[in-house]
């Protein structure tokens, strides 16, 4: 279901960016495209594009963009949209999406050499699903390799088949840790797309 109003969808991302940096001391500038303007690095065209700038956009990018895919899942859950319309929505930051597209890109052609040379699946570390759709998306394009998304919930994970093999066996990743886990430090921890506007701030 598309977004209704834009302009007040907008107004309403614009605010929860605003108490952010009011509330969490933050110092984020933030640009918001609204319809036709709105292109993301992922060649989509969500409703609503969000592009972070300032001194603490370095912040929102560590460890894999963390928080940067948390504020689009938060402004997701503010606009009142289910999880198959999270797309509509897209945050980026000092061109992350592109970077990490293209890091992705490169994994994929690695994974896929590896997979085709050894007839054996590669189960990847568990992602968002906007990660895994881009994995799939990617391993497109490549020959002699088929995609897979296997297990459910927390637990849903991407898997890559030699052409025509998906019905081979493959080993299920390990279990994401818990921040309750001891004796390991974080560093051991696996890395696991109308109306037109724009809003400045």
């Amino acid at each position: 279901m598309p977004i209704d109003d834009l302009q007040q969808a907008a107004q309403k991302i614009a605010g929860f960016l605003a108490t952010l940096n009011k509330l969490g001391g933050l110092r984020l500038k933030y640009k918001i495209m609204a319809g036709d303007g709105a292109q993301d690095a992922e060649s989509q065209s969500p409703a609503l594009c969000v592009e972070l700038d300032g001194p603490d956009v370095t912040l929102v990018t560590q460890h894999n963009g963390e928080l940067l895919l948390a504020l689009e899942t938060i402004a997701a859950q503010i606009l009142r949209l289910d999880q198959r319309e999270g797309d509509l929505v897209s945050f980026d930051a000092a061109n992350f999406k592109a970077v990490r597209a293209a890091e992705l890109r490169l994994t994929a052609e690695t994974t896929a050499d590896k997979v085709i040379r050894s007839g054996v699946p590669h189960a990847f570390p568990h992602m968002n699903s906007r990660e895994r759709r881009l994995m799939h998306m990617a391993f497109r394009g490549i020959e002699g390799v088929e995609t897979a998304s296997n297990g459910e919930g927390m637990e849903r994970f991407l898997a890559v088949y030699p052409a025509g093999k998906t019905h081979l066996p493959v080993t299920p990743p390990a279990k994401p840790r818990s921040f309750g886990d001891r004796g390991r430090g974080f560093g051991d921890r696996g890395r696991s797309s109308g109306d037109r506007g724009r809003f400045r701030h």
